[in-house]
């Protein structure tokens, strides 16, 4: 038996968990999801479950089906049944990216986390550019983020390495760390406590399982080399799944992202670049873009070197990006609602075709 508590239930899901009738649903947290059959661990233990017709009808895309981390309404069936999936509690946050592919729509990589732990090699060269990306999803998530750099046992200057990151990353933690080495790794531990989830995200090949591996304190994910050649690492995480540590907390081990998009991150990107944002304040007009517009203080501030050249590129790619992204989405809502509104045509052609008979 576990505590709902240990699981990061709070008085918050009791007062939401009530404001509708479930009858003999339980609450339940999603701890792992493959080919839309979902692992669900509650007060009553580990069941399989899938979402009823219902949930999966109702849902406007799959990011409105559950995901790793979510809460929810769960009807446990007779041993060897496979228990349903009722509804989907609300989300406290969500790291969330736009799914691979052309296409346009929304992939929740976890639910209802308190921390991300942005994980990136050490045996690479650094890549600020790639971590700034990272923060900003973390920022929208409403997540705290810590970035980790992993393999520090490779590395010729880890205080450097560190330095350099905390430069461009300003307030936000930075630690070195090595899954090989530190039996636990102290830094990152002193993060969990009872009921506080943490997802740890990061390219191929950084070290995430082994990460997991040593905050757990046993071997529980399969870890796997990095390719020498390419230093590339395998996908040896290849399913979202929420961990529990016997001394409390909970963990999100992710597989690699070889492509992270942007999906709704505009106060991401205010939040992860806060000294652009200051700067802006300075500019001459207040819908200042930052880029081709006279008068603006963040340019300035790069021609006078206060502000790094690099950094202000990217915020202005992401920021592109961004703008894409709802024109994209804006797009795609239009041509969804026209789609409803023939749907809703015909049907009403067919009815009134019906009563004439």
């Amino acid at each position: 038996m576990i505590a709902l508590q240990d699981l990061g239930w709070d008085s918050v899901r009791d007062a939401e968990w009530a404001e509708a009738p479930r009858g003999d649903d339980v609450p339940g947290r999603v701890v792992l999801e493959h080919n839309h059959i979902y692992r669900v661990l509650g007060a009553g233990g580990e069941v399989l479950a899938e979402a009823t017709g219902r949930l999966k009808h109702r849902a406007g895309g799959r990011n409105e089906l559950p995901s790793v981390g979510d809460w929810v309404a769960l009807r446990v069936a007779p041993p060897g049944q496979r228990s349903q999936i009722r509804g989907l509690l609300r989300r406290h946050g969500a790291f969330s990216r736009k799914a691979a592919g052309r296409g346009t729509e929304e992939q929740v990589i976890a639910a209802n986390i308190d921390l991300v732990f942005v994980v990136f090699g050490l045996d690479t060269p650094l890549k600020l550019r790639a971590i700034e990306r990272y923060l900003v999803v973390t920022e929208r998530s409403g997540a705290r983020p810590v970035v980790v750099l992993n393999k520090r046992d490779v590395h010729p200057d880890v205080a450097g390495a560190v330095a350099e990151v905390t430069a461009a990353v300003g307030d936000v933690p930075v630690h070195a760390t090595s899954a090989r080495e530190d039996h636990p790794p102290d830094a990152l531990i002193a993060y969990l406590a009872p009921g506080r989830t943490v997802a740890l995200l990061g390219p191929s090949g950084a070290g995430k399982s082994s990460l997991v591996n040593r905050l757990v304190g046993h071997e529980l994910l399969a870890t796997g080399d990095v390719r020498e050649w390419d230093a590339r690492g395998r996908h040896t995480s290849v399913h979202r799944q929420l961990v529990i540590r016997a001394e409390g907390g909970l963990i999100i081990d992710t597989p690699g992202m070889r492509e992270l998009q942007l999906w709704d991150a505009d106060e991401g990107i205010g939040e992860a670049f806060d000294d652009i944002a200051l700067l802006a304040g300075g500019c001459r007009f207040r819908d200042c873009r930052h880029d081709h517009e006279p008068g603006c203080a963040v340019k300035a501030a790069v021609d006078r070197e206060e502000l790094d050249a690099g950094r202000y590129a990217h915020y202005v790619q992401l920021a592109h990006e961004q703008a894409a992204m709802e024109t994209k989405r804006d797009e795609r809502a239009l041509l969804d609602a026209k789609r409803e509104a023939k749907i809703g045509s015909k049907a009403l052609k067919s009815l009134q075709k019906d009563r004439g008979r």
